[in-house]
C-alpha cells in the first residue's frame, strides 16, 4: 500500500518558508469509514492535493462530528451530501433547515485538477470559494462541470462502498422544488464516522492515480494572468491552474500555478509581493541565505548555484537548492528555483518547485513564465484579477463564471437548477459560435449587476423568494434545450429566438393582455 505524504511546499512556498513548512508535512496513512444503514463507504483521501481539507475532515471525524449526521441531498445521476450538524437527532422537527449548517468555520478553497469521477468525495461550499466547512458530497456519476469548482479531497475505495453509494443515491425523495431530501432518510444517516489505518481494510481497491484535467491543450495559447493590485502579470503554462490561496501567515505566496502531478508530485510556481523599502537584491537574499543557513548545516538543504542576473531591464538575484527531507516512505528529494526581482520598490519572488527527478523537464516553462513576467502594471487598484482559466481566444467566454443570481436563490452551485443553468450554457450554447457571441456579451451586461443582485437575496429572504418564484419558468423553457439537437449556426439562432419569444410572452405578453383585459371590464 502506497503511503501518502503531504507536500504543503508543492503550493510553491518561496525558499525562506521551507524549513518550517517541511516540519509538518507529514500525515498518518488513514482512510475514514463511514458507516450507514445502508452499508460502508471507505473514503481514501488526497492530502496532497488538499492537505487543509484533509486534516479538517479528520479533525472533524475524530470529534464524532459526523455520527448521526444524514445525507440530506440526493440527486440520482448526481450525487449525494451530508455532513450537516443539523440533520442530527434533535434537528428532525426543523427539516428546512437541513442544508445550512456548518462547523462554525470556514477553509480555504483548495481547487485542483482532479476530475469529478463517480465515487469522487469533494467539499461542498457557497458561492465564495472559500466558504466551505463541514458538508462533502460524493459524486454518483462523473460530472465534469464540477471539475476545479470544488476542492477534491477523497474517492471510495471499497467495491462495497459504490453498492452502498447507489443504495443512498437511489433513495425516493419528494422531488419538490429544493428539496431532494430522501423520505426515508434513515437509510442514508451515518451510524459512525471514524478513522482507521489502510492496513485495517481488506479489500482496498488498487485504482491508482485519478483521473485529472489534461495539462495540455495543443493549440490553444493560455491566458495571461494580471494581478493589478500587486502590479504584475505573467503567462502561466499551458494547461496548469492558477489561483490566489488565502493567506494563512507571511510566507504563504500571493498567486500559485499548479501543473498535473507527475509521479506523485505536483510541479508549481509562486509569486510572493514583498515591500523592498529601499533594501537591495544583494541584501535581501543574502537575509533569505542567513534563515537558511540551519538547514544548510544540517544537509536538509544544498545551495546548487546562485548569482545576480537581469531579467526584463530589473535587477534580479537567482538561487537553486535541492532540499533531502525524510517522510515515512523513505527519503525525498525537492528542487526549487527562486528569482527574486525588484521592481517598483517591491520584491517580487518567484519560485519553481518539482520533485528531483522531473524538475529538469518542467524548467523550460518555468523560463518561458519568466520571460513573460512583467512588472509594467499601474497597482494598488483593489480590483480582481482576471479569470486565469486556459481557454482559446474563440472560448474566452466560456469562463467558468458563477451563476450569481440563480446560486443565491437555490441556496448552492450545486442546486439542480443552477446545474441546468450550467448544463445549457456549457453544453449548448457554448457549442456554436453565435451561442459564444451572445454569451460573451450577456456576461459582459450579466456580471455588472448580479453580484449586487445576489447580495440582496442573501440579506433579505423575501427578495430571494420573489426571485426563485420569477426564473423558475424561464428555466424550464431552457431546459427544452437539453432536448433537441442543435448542429448549426442556423438551429441555435432559430432555437435561440423561439426561447427568447416564448419568454417574453410568458413575463410580458400575458401579464400586459391580463391587465388590458382587467382594465377594460371594469372601465366596461
Amino acid at each position: 500500500m502506497q503511503k501518502t505524504v503531504i507536500l504543503s511546499l508543492v503550493l510553491g512556498f518561496s525558499l525562506v518558508g521551507l524549513v518550517p513548512v517541511f516540519a509538518q508535512t507529514e500525515i498518518s496513512d488513514k482512510v475514514v469509514v463511514l458507516t450507514t444503514q445502508s452499508g460502508e463507504m471507505v473514503i481514501e483521501l488526497f492530502p496532497g492535493d488538499a492537505p487543509k481539507t484533509v486534516e479538517n475532515f479528520l479533525k472533524l471525524t475524530s470529534q464524532k462530528f459526523y455520527d448521526r449526521t444524514v445525507f440530506h441531498r440526493v440527486i440520482k445521476d448526481f450525487m449525494i451530501q451530508g455532513g450537516d450538524p443539523k440533520t442530527k437527532p434533535g434537528g428532525y422537527q426543523h427539516v428546512t433547515e437541513w442544508g445550512t449548517g456548518d462547523a462554525g468555520y470556514t477553509i480555504p478553497g483548495e481547487f485542483n485538477t482532479i476530475k469529478h469521477k463517480r465515487g469522487i468525495v469533494s467539499m461542498a461550499r457557497g458561492s465564495s470559494p472559500d466558504s466551505a466547512s463541514s458538508q462533502f458530497f460524493v459524486v454518483h456519476k462523473d460530472t465534469p462541470s464540477l471539475d476545479q469548482e470544488y476542492a477534491v479531497f477523497g474517492r471510495l475505495a471499497t467495491k462495497a462502498s459504490f453498492t452502498t453509494l447507489d443504495k443512498i443515491a437511489n433513495l425516493t425523495t419528494t422531488g419538490k422544488e429544493g428539496n431532494d431530501i430522501p423520505l426515508d432518510w434513515g437509510k442514508g444517516e451515518v451510524l459512525k464516522a471514524e478513522i482507521k489505518n489502510r492496513s485495517e481494510i481488506k479489500d482496498l481497491l488498487d485504482q491508482g492515480e485519478p483521473d485529472r484535467v489534461n495539462e495540455t491543450i495543443t493549440n490553444q495559447p493560455t491566458v495571461p494572468y494580471t494581478n493589478e493590485k500587486l502590479g504584475f502579470s505573467f503567462v502561466p503554462p499551458a494547461g496548469w491552474f492558477t489561483q490566489e490561496p488565502q493567506k494563512q501567515n507571511e510566507i504563504t505566496p500571493d498567486v500559485v500555478a499548479v501543473g498535473n502531478k507527475i509521479g506523485g508530485f505536483t510541479p508549481a510556481i509562486s509569486v510572493s509581493v514583498k515591500p523592498a523599502n529601499g533594501t537591495s537584491v544583494e541584501d535581501y537574499t543574502s537575509k533569505i541565505k542567513q534563515s537558511l543557513q540551519p538547514a544548510i548545516n544540517s544537509g536538509i538543504l544544498t545551495i546548487q548555484d546562485e548569482n545576480k542576473i537581469t531579467i526584463n531591464g530589473n535587477e534580479a538575484f537567482m538561487r537553486q537548492a535541492l532540499g533531502k527531507f525524510n517522510t515515512t516512505s523513505g527519503q525525498l528529494k525537492i528542487k526549487f528555483k527562486e528569482v527574486v526581482i525588484k521592481s517598483n520598490d517591491k520584491f517580487f519572488i518567484i519560485t519553481y518547485t518539482n520533485s528531483d527527478n522531473n524538475f529538469d523537464a518542467v524548467l523550460p516553462k518555468f523560463q518561458a513564465l519568466l520571460d513573460s513576467f512583467s512588472t509594467n502594471i499601474k497597482s494598488n487598484i483593489d480590483v480582481k484579477s482576471v479569470d486565469t482559466s486556459i481557454k482559446s481566444p474563440e472560448s474566452n467566454a466560456k469562463s467558468k463564471k458563477q451563476c450569481a443570481i440563480a446560486t443565491a436563490a437555490y441556496g448552492s452551485e450545486l442546486a439542480p437548477e443552477v446545474q441546468l443553468l450550467r448544463e445549457v450554457r456549457d453544453n449548448v450554447l457554448y457549442e456554436t459560435k453565435s451561442g459564444t457571441a451572445f454569451m460573451s456579451g450577456f456576461n459582459e451586461f450579466y456580471y455588472s449587476f448580479s453580484p449586487t443582485i445576489a447580495d440582496w437575496e442573501r440579506q433579505n429572504p423575501l427578495f430571494k423568494q420573489v426571485v426563485k418564484t420569477t426564473i423558475t419558468p424561464m428555466l424550464s423553457t431552457m431546459s427544452i434545450l437539453n432536448y433537441v439537437d442543435i448542429h448549426s449556426e442556423q438551429q441555435m439562432l432559430g432555437y435561440g429566438i423561439g426561447l427568447i419569444l416564448l419568454n417574453v410572452g410568458m413575463y410580458f405578453v400575458v401579464p400586459t393582455l391580463v391587465i388590458i383585459k382587467i382594465k377594460n371590464r371594469f372601465s366596461s
